[in-house]
């Protein structure tokens, strides 16, 4: 049986090598970019010799074992702990927001059930179930530290008013009773030691698959490549694959720019958020920072952006606001009916990722989710049975 996958991201190239392991099958990854690992490519910089993560940066953290283990098969993996800071009107504060961020912000030296009452004591007791990110972060943690950490931020990242998001945007960001200043609360954190395309070169690097890098697809292609392959897995955007036939879903994409310096260290950590709308970047970027086990005598630095998607901008983050959802339920009705291969004259189609499934997904729950895709189009497989066209999620 022959495959092809369509993206060389982490989705397509962890599908690939579980499907080259188990399968006596042939594998074709094409890309359209010159590198391999998409928006986690990473890359020595030319004037610093630091590692730069050319699309943001990437740190991996997981709750799971199996996924942890997985990635460091292809690669040695560092500690890293991501540290974040803000720089707001009233000062420097650490994100996410925890005891030290309460105190400093209020001018206090409470301990963790008198910061709880407190911010309790903050929120807007008048709201019952919120229902939008607005509603569930005034009455999370009142006015104050909503409009000096969160509103403008996040009316710079998403590009609307913040009434227009959903309340588990906010949800997903943590409220810590504690001084723990760890972004992240999962026990498996990491950055690898060579990189994240070295990592996803070593995951490639099979005799069953064949990787292509400046290569387009295109769907009308299909017809052309019955005989050719027995299934595609598609890791791009849904609503291209259709040809933007049912209206073009909504994400908003992001742009870099380099600080030039020649300082040794710029702002002494790797991340720092801006959130007030009066700045206009969103996070500044140092990534000498990211590994730290590394010595350079200079250092790369970028602003970060974040606009609308245009005709020509990489989809970075999926916005799923209420039209958007409805657009995405046209085109998953749609790809149902690339199920028959032998009906249709042309190879299955399966949609895997990120983009393709129109839904946030970090590096971790991606790879998770590829295993498990992967799994299921084995066993497909084996036992002769249709294959699947999506992944196991809730949409």
């Amino acid at each position: 049986m022959k495959f092809l996958i369509v993206g060389a991201g982490f989705s397509g190239a962890v599908l690939a090598r579980q499907l080259a392991e188990a399968l006596d099958c042939r594998i074709e990854v094409w890309d359209e970019r010159e590198h391999i690992a998409g928006n986690c490519h990473t890359e020595r910089d030319a004037a610093t010799g630091v590692m730069v993560h050319r699309y943001g940066p990437h740190i991996f953290n997981t709750d799971s074992t199996e996924v942890w283990d997985y990635v460091r098969r292809f690669g040695e993996f560092r500690p890293f702990t991501n540290r974040v800071k803000a720089v707001t009107a009233r000062g420097v504060f650490s994100l996410p927001i925890n005891l030290l961020t309460i105190n400093q912000f209020f001018g206090k030296a409470m301990g963790p059930e008198e910061a709880r009452e407190f911010l309790r004591s903050q929120g807007d007791a008048s709201i019952g179930e919120p229902s939008n990110f607005e509603e569930q972060a005034l009455k999370m943690m009142g006015r104050d530290i909503y409009e000096t950490f969160f509103k403008g931020y996040t009316i710079k990242q998403w590009g609307c008013d913040p009434k227009e998001l959903p309340a588990s945007v906010l949800k997903r960001l943590p409220v810590r009773f504690n001084y723990d200043d760890n972004y992240y609360d999962k026990p498996h954190q990491g950055i690898p030691a060579e990189g994240y395309t070295a990592l996803m070169q070593n995951m490639l690097d099979h005799p069953r698959i064949e990787v292509r890098l400046g290569r387009r697809f295109e769907p009308a292609q299909l017809g052309g490549l019955a005989g050719v392959f027995d299934q595609v897995v598609f890791t791009g955007p849904i609503d291209a694959f259709f040809g933007h036939s049912e209206g073009r879903l909504g994400y908003r994409t992001v742009s870099f720019e380099r600080i030039d310096t020649d300082v040794e260290d710029f702002q002494g950590n790797a991340v720092i958020n801006y959130p007030e709308l009066s700045v206009p970047w969103t996070r500044i970027h140092e990534h000498k920072h990211f590994a730290p086990w590394e010595r350079h005598e200079r250092t790369a630095v970028f602003r970060e952006y974040s606009t609308e998607t245009g005709l020509e901008d990489a989809p970075y983050y999926p916005k799923r606001l209420a039209p958007d959802k409805a657009i995405l339920k046209r085109y998953r009705a749609m790809a149902e009916e690339h199920r028959c291969s032998v009906v249709a004259g042309r190879p299955g189609v399966s949609f895997l990722g990120r983009l393709a499934t129109y839904r946030y997904l970090d590096m971790a729950p991606a790879i998770g989710e590829a295993l498990d895709f992967a799994r299921r189009l084995i066993d497909g497989v084996r036992g002769g049975q249709p294959l699947p066209v999506f992944p196991n999620e809730e949409t």
